[in-house]
């Protein structure tokens, strides 16, 4: 015997209540609320999303002028367009980026590779070297373009400050007439003394220091990294290292998140990016995966929401914080190894040094209008970009969100290391099985990457 499911219906509901009368539907009163609106609603997200995939150009301009590798940018402190770069070749530019043109061009400001570049304030460039000096520079004094036939021996630093080692890196202090830099060892300099003011070493230390970089909410505290594994915190009213980690591999770059100002952003040779909260050390906040190589730079946006980073995979990739993959990526068939990145201070462009000597200005939102939007526009772009939002999580909708076309050497190097993660994952999976219970316990991504932490 067979047992039939079947829907049934009160006949009362669809029959006339009396003879005569008109058979009665049913019907929703609300003019607003369409029968198909959630179908609508997606196709229309869907389509939202096809057309921010098809109107994504994020590439703007490419600014020239040098002839070697680009190693170093700064943006001017109070500036929207203003930004500084210096090259292998001891050049300093300081390009404008909205007219596209030099401000102030110093050729040969050091001899051989220029390392480390930052402002003092609005009109002074602070530069160092691998020929050993410390240089102060005034852009106004320094300008090549009214004078291209000026040569380097025309422009003249404000200040030299002479050390004993090959610099690495530079930075200046938010308010005082500081600066440090970073060498063989960490080195704090008063503007006003032609001598460091302080040596920074810590009681292990023996390594060169590669990066360093001042808390811009609280001054006093400095970071660095060094070429043996170690990022280590110093206090520069005390003049000594506090804290320090060593990794797992070194990091290549650093930068404070503006809004958090115990979160500091790594740029590691393991081809991930860390960020890090100074008060609780024992293992990373985050972890950003999808770099193919060493990520050789990083900045945060203005607004601290977001960061660029560039790597040697030849790609700039911009991530949402707290969104550890799937980030945006830039690329040209032209760039080549990306050794410096950077945000505009309005946080709409990012900048791209890379070793083919240009400086590239993207869009940070690569399918945003340049130019005027009307206000029906705006309406427009605001209600496609809620669609996307609320339909995030749809199959279709989150692909082409995720879908990007990256260059094939880059696609092959992703799939490897894929695999390779893969095949790492079983083994360790293999020998927790064939281990005493409790004697193998997994470790988190996040701490793996702390080796020490000394104090």
């Amino acid at each position: 015997m067979v047992k039939l499911s079947v829907l049934q219906h009160a006949p009362s509901t669809h029959l006339p209540a009396r003879p005569g009368d008109p058979t009665p539907t049913h019907r929703n009163l609300d003019p607003l609320a369409h029968p198909f609106a959630r179908a609508r609603e997606r196709t229309r997200a869907l389509n939202a999303a096809k057309m921010e995939r098809m109107f994504a150009k994020p590439f703007v301009a490419a600014l020239e002028g040098h002839v070697d590798a680009v190693e170093v940018m700064a943006r001017r402190p109070d500036s929207v367009t203003d930004v500084a770069s210096g090259s292998w070749d001891g050049e300093i530019i300081v390009h404008n980026l909205a007219q596209r043109k030099h401000l102030s061009k110093i050729p040969g400001a050091h001899n051989g590779k220029l390392s480390g570049l930052c402002w003092a304030d609005e009109n002074r460039i602070l530069s160092c070297g691998v020929d050993r000096n410390i240089k102060m520079w005034d852009v106004r004094t320094s300008s090549q373009a009214e004078n291209p036939e000026a040569g380097p021996s025309e422009t003249k630093p404000l200040a030299v400050f002479p050390g004993k080692y090959s610099f690495s890196s530079i930075d200046h202090h938010r308010t005082d007439p500081l600066f440090a830099t970073a060498s063989s060892i960490v080195q704090v300099w008063d503007e006003t003394k032609s001598a460091p003011v302080m040596d920074i070493t810590f009681s292990t230390s023996a390594e060169t220091v590669t990066g360093i970089s001042f808390n811009a909410s609280e001054p006093s505290v400095l970071a660095s990294i060094g070429s043996d594994r170690t990022f280590t915190l110093y206090d520069v009213r005390t003049g000594k290292a506090e804290r320090r980690l060593v990794m797992q591999m070194r990091s290549n770059d650093l930068s404070w998140s503006p809004t958090y100002p115990t979160v500091i952003l790594l740029a590691s040779e393991d081809h991930n990016l860390y960020t890090f909260d100074i008060r609780k050390l024992n293992s990373a906040s985050q972890v950003y995966k999808a770099h193919v190589a060493a990520v050789t730079s990083c900045d945060w946006s203005p607004t601290g929401t977001e960061f660029v980073s560039g790597g040697w995979d030849r790609t700039v990739r911009i991530w949402k914080e707290r969104q550890g993959t799937h980030p945006e990526v830039y690329h040209t068939k032209r760039m080549q190894r990306v050794l410096s990145t950077a945000f505009t201070a309005d946080a709409r462009f990012v900048l791209s040094g890379s070793d083919d000597g240009n400086v590239r200005v993207w869009k940070a939102n690569a399918s945003e209008k340049l130019g005027i939007v009307t206000a029906r526009e705006r309406a427009a772009i605001e209600y496609r970009e809620t669609l996307k939002d609320r339909w995030k999580m749809d199959t279709q909708v989150g692909k082409v969100q995720r879908s990007r076309h990256i260059p094939k050497p880059v696609y092959k190097a992703g799939e490897l290391k894929r695999t390779m993660l893969e095949a790492q994952r079983v083994k360790e999976e293999r020998r927790r099985k064939h281990t005493r219970a409790g004697e193998n316990k997994p470790k988190a991504e996040r701490k793996k990457v702390v080796v020490a932490e000394q104090t």
